[in-house]
């Protein structure tokens, strides 16, 4: 099916674009229903199969659909009991577990507008989302959430505290876990809950999603069922998800990208499994064996970089086969890009190279076979070296105003130097200043409280992504730059920040980089290195160190770290070469506000926080 932005390119006889568009009509009518009546259809046809589980205390604990929709409408009816009345916002602030997802479903089905926060959030940030969503009640998932939580029961911003844990805490008044919610569900009349579902409307709220920013105060996302439904119908029409399905759950709930994912995974009726520390993903791929998993680009940046690094410290012989197999795999890619046959001799060669590494390599995803991966620019070189090993990533684009999703590749056509063709029904143009601009029914309501941002931001039907592309001859959409990041230099020059950074991502010595350039004369990075691959380097060098800082300062780690430098930055324009580095002995995280949830850099918290290590670079002599 041609997406809408190329239709009107498309010369059809007024009959056929009369058929186009009643499909369109029939299109929407089939998957204009709201998430709680889908999920209530998958009750009814998979009763017993799991629909949620998590690994708890050595274990699997399942939650069968029926499950699922018991505690679901307990929820719901717990919290008509506490008083919350239609469309009001609840919020959600823990890491992933079922227990998010069920009281999700539970908020929807008393209709209430969710309202989630990153665990990770601070409170003065958690703060702020309950009070311009005008939360009352909070439902926290683990310590430090319950934590926060009881500060702001204190401070009067909150009613009623529900944590999803039992704890000394939950003996407190306004405190509840969520067992005694269940409990009050319990006695709550049915009648009520059936009325308010009655009232269930596709422009109802569903979600204020409050966009972690890199810059500026959060915005809170108006998305409603009718957004959710449309981004359903889409999907559908570019993947194929079935009950056989496991979607393993590790990026944040609270982000629209793993929770629009979920819901339509669920939609499909597949089996959702999470995993509450992010950070336990190489343990958690094996044992949960998913088919389907939702990432960011640093997932895959961070594995590339590790194999790499262990084929630099493997035999000279290894090393020559890991390069003949990879070569190998990149042929027979480019064959079936350019959908040409490949010959005998190449599929031979490809046999051997898959039984002897490629196999091995790709084992790592286990049998996963669709693994959508957005939220940050995917390098096509680490793009390239996936998909030539068969890992089945499929790269896209969106953002949060537009319910994830605007592009990404089908199952059978991947360009690796494109994010995808946009979904179909949705409209994509790029504005005079090269900036994608998007309009279809997934597009954001607006922002709560925020008329003059919205009008900012929707023109004419219009969302201004704020990012530069444009689209190929075959509809492909190119992302370019973040046009809102680019730096200008002193000397006039433009720079785009996540081009450099991943140019230099690349080097499996380099952890984690931001880029300084605007407003200076010349172009320079704060690292932190891949401080393991960094030690063996060290002790082969003969290096000898006790503290992290010694080795940061060391005359032949420092030019080592030029020398691999130089070598990443070949394909840059000399102006956006880095001349100058400080090498951190720590990376940037979330806590310390460096880093959004979605792993992106909060350059001017970073600039503010390593402002000393900033000057010193700009005072030091030029590096040619």
């Amino acid at each position: 099916m041609l997406s809408l932005h190329l239709f009107a390119q498309v010369k059809l006889p007024k009959i056929a674009a009369l058929l186009w568009h009643l499909a369109l009509i029939r299109l929407k009518v089939k998957y204009m229903q709201h998430i709680v009546t889908l999920l209530s259809e998958q009750v009814k046809q998979q009763a017993q199969n799991v629909a949620l589980k998590i690994w708890r205390n050595q274990a699997w604990q399942c939650f069968t659909w029926t499950d699922f929709s018991q505690q679901w409408t307990l929820v719901a009816k717990g919290l008509i009991g506490l008083g919350h009345q239609e469309e009001q916002c609840v919020a959600i602030m823990s890491p992933n577990m079922p227990e998010w997802t069920i009281t999700d479903l539970g908020i929807l089905a008393a209709r209430g507008c969710v309202v989630p926060i990153y665990p990770t959030n601070t409170l003065d940030q958690s703060q702020y989302i309950l009070k311009d969503a005008g939360c009352k009640i909070l439902f926290v998932g683990q310590a430090e959430q319950v934590e926060i939580g009881l500060e702001l029961l204190k401070s009067g911003q909150i009613e009623t505290l529900i944590c999803f844990e039992e704890s000394e805490h939950t003996q407190q008044e306004n405190v509840m876990s969520l067992p005694q919610l269940l409990a009050l569900g319990e006695t709550i009349d049915v009648d009520e809950l059936e009325q308010r579902q009655q009232n269930l409307k596709m422009d109802d709220l569903a979600t204020l999603i409050y966009t972690s920013g890199t810059t500026g105060e959060p915005k809170g996302v108006m998305l409603d069922h009718a957004n959710f439904a449309a981004a359903f119908a889409m999907h559908d029409q570019r993947l194929s998800v079935n009950n056989k399905d496991v979607s393993l759950s590790f990026l944040p709930l609270s982000h629209v990208f793993e929770r629009a994912w979920t819901y339509y995974v669920l939609y499909r009726g597949a089996t959702n499994v999470y995993l509450e520390d992010p950070a336990l993903i190489q343990d958690a791929l094996p044992r949960s064996q998913p088919t389907l998993m939702c990432s960011v680009p640093r997932l895959y940046e961070k594995i590339h970089a590790a194999i790499l690094q262990k084929v630099a410290t493997a035999s000279a012989s290894k090393q020559k086969l890991f390069h003949w197999a990879l070569k190998v795999a990149e042929l027979r890619l480019a064959a079936k890009q350019q959908q040409v046959q490949p010959s005998a001799w190449l599929n031979i060669r490809y046999r051997l190279a898959n039984k002897l590494v490629l196999s091995k390599l790709r084992a790592i995803f286990g049998p996963a076979r669709l693994l959508p991966c957005s939220g940050a620019r995917l390098a096509d070189d680490i793009n390239r070296f996936f998909q030539s090993l068969n890992v089945p990533i499929n790269y896209g684009y969106g953002m949060t105003e537009s319910t994830a999703t605007v592009s990404c590749y089908s199952e059978t056509q991947k360009s690796i130097s494109t994010i995808g063709h946009p979904l179909e029904a949705l409209q994509i143009k790029i504005s005079e200043q090269g900036e994608i601009l998007v309009k279809g029914d997934t597009v954001m309501r607006g922002y709560f409280n925020k008329p003059q941002a919205t009008a900012e931001t929707i023109i004419d039907g219009w969302l201004h992504t704020g990012d530069a592309g444009n689209l190929d001859a075959e509809g492909n959409l190119v992302l370019t730059e973040r046009i809102k990041e680019l730096m200008k230099t002193s000397g006039g020059k433009y720079i785009a920040p996540q081009r450099v950074e991943g140019a230099l991502i690349r080097e499996p010595l380099f952890e984690q980089v931001a880029i300084i350039a605007d407003a200076r004369h010349f172009v320079s990075a704060l690292i932190v290195p891949a401080f393991e691959a960094l030690e063996l380097h060290a002790k082969q060098l003969g290096i000898k160190w006790q503290h992290r800082n010694e080795l940061l300062e060391n005359a032949e780690i420092k030019q080592l770290i030029q020398a691999r430098l130089k070598q990443v930055q070949t394909n840059l324009a000399r102006f956006e070469q880095v001349k100058q580095f400080t090498l951190l002995p720590r990376e940037f995280c979330m806590k310390q506000g460096e880093l959004t949830p979605t792993l992106k850099l909060r350059r001017a918290v970073i600039e503010s926080r390593f402002a000393e290590q900033i000057s010193a670079m700009y005072a030091e002599k030029r590096i040619a």
